[in-house]
């Protein structure tokens, strides 16, 4: 999940500058003001060489892959505006996109035969939509244990944070699995 960790680090970095400086100043430090007062979805497309730069590793195409279903999850959110964007939807885009890198990384695994699915389509789509909201939990456990700490981020903290996230869905999700196995 390295290539995730950094994309994610880069999102909430942006993220983060939007909410204390403005989207504007934000996008103008990048040199994309031109896209100030966009729409949200034009706004993250041009964040996307930014935030997830093309690579050739399975690893980066992951990364590139979730922030893309990011932008589609914006307006399901709530979220179509960057101007006054609040730490709650700040969170929430970082949630989304967190939950997309490890679904997107398990659905690798499961093309790899790391893990297997069942082989009736009906039961392997419960499985996916089960499997998103397990995920989606446990970043959401994640976060709000780490919330304090997210409001103090600078930029030079926000990699170790993002990997603290990570680590700590990732124990969630054991953890949730596990008493999942156990109780079958």
């Amino acid at each position: 999940m390295g290539s995730a960790r950094g994309v994610g680090s880069r999102l909430l970095g942006f993220l983060s500058e939007a909410v204390t400086r403005g989207a504007t100043e934000a996008l103008r430090a990048l040199n994309l003001g031109a896209l100030a007062g966009r729409p949200i979805e034009e706004i993250f497309l041009g964040l996307a060489d930014y935030v997830c730069p093309d690579g050739g590793t399975i690893d980066e195409g992951i990364a590139r892959e979730a922030f893309i279903e990011t932008i589609a999850d914006l307006a399901g959110a709530g979220i179509t505006n960057l101007d006054g964007l609040t730490s709650d939807q700040m969170q929430t885009v970082f949630e989304l996109y967190a939950t997309n890198a490890i679904e997107s990384r398990l659905c690798n695994d499961i093309g790899t035969k790391t893990v297997i699915l069942p082989s009736d389509i009906r039961q392997a789509a419960r499985v996916q939509a089960q499997l998103n909201d397990f995920i989606r939990r446990a970043v959401a456990d994640a976060l709000t244990t780490a919330r304090a700490a997210m409001s103090a981020l600078t930029p030079d903290r926000v990699l170790t944070f993002v990997g603290g996230i990570y680590e700590q869905a990732f124990r969630i999700l054991q953890i949730m699995g596990n008493a999942e196995a156990e109780g079958a």
